[in-house]
């Protein structure tokens, strides 16, 4: 997407790219990249999160619409795209910190949680460990120490925990149109 994008509604570009490209296969998981990030959303939103970590658990992975955002192919020939980042960085012309570092900081988290957590690696599933070796595999004591440190890391290991439960083909999942007055209230002022 590029800056033109901005003159129109930050919602429509959004419901596209979930109605589009977000049926795409998801890096080998049970669900769609749609139906993953949806589900995120609605456990966030089951667990009374604030509407900021709903809206950051809806969008964490809006980084691997290739062409729209970032480019997916390169996750699957084991290089980093970066989709935290880039996702972030994409939002943040509609959306303030409090959506858009939790986006940034979910692949840190999982790196993070590998660190400190007993138990939290055999979680994963298959893909999301193939994953995490691509990332940087988990984070070291030091890294863990920084990571913790970070004011958004509460925030951005929440999201992480949604991230991994959202895989469940057989799962209720509401369609955009449920999350879209959430969004509404929470875009930055003249979006």
């Amino acid at each position: 997407m590029t800056t033109a994008d901005t003159a129109v509604n930050p919602l429509d570009v959004l419901a596209e790219l979930f109605e589009g490209e977000g049926g795409a296969e998801y890096f080998g998981e049970a669900v769609t990249q749609a139906q993953h990030m949806l589900q995120a959303g609605a456990l966030a939103e089951a667990a009374d999160a604030p509407p900021h970590l709903v809206a950051a658990a809806l969008l964490h992975d809006v980084g691997h619409f290739q062409g729209a955002v970032t480019g997916r192919d390169l996750m699957e020939h084991g290089t980093d795209n970066r989709h935290s980042h880039s996702g972030a960085d994409w939002l943040d012309q509609w959306f303030g910190p409090e959506v858009t570092e939790p986006v940034r900081l979910h692949v840190a988290a999982k790196r993070y949680l590998c660190a400190v957590e007993p138990g939290y690696f055999a979680l994963l599933s298959e893909a999301s460990v193939h994953t995490l070796q691509v990332q940087g595999g988990p984070m070291t004591q030091e890294q863990a120490r920084t990571f913790a440190a970070h004011p958004g890391a509460r925030d951005a290991v929440a999201v992480r925990r949604w991230d991994d439960e959202a895989k469940d083909p057989e799962a209720p999942t509401p369609d955009f149109a449920h999350f879209r007055p959430l969004l509404e209230g929470l875009l930055k002022p003249g979006c």
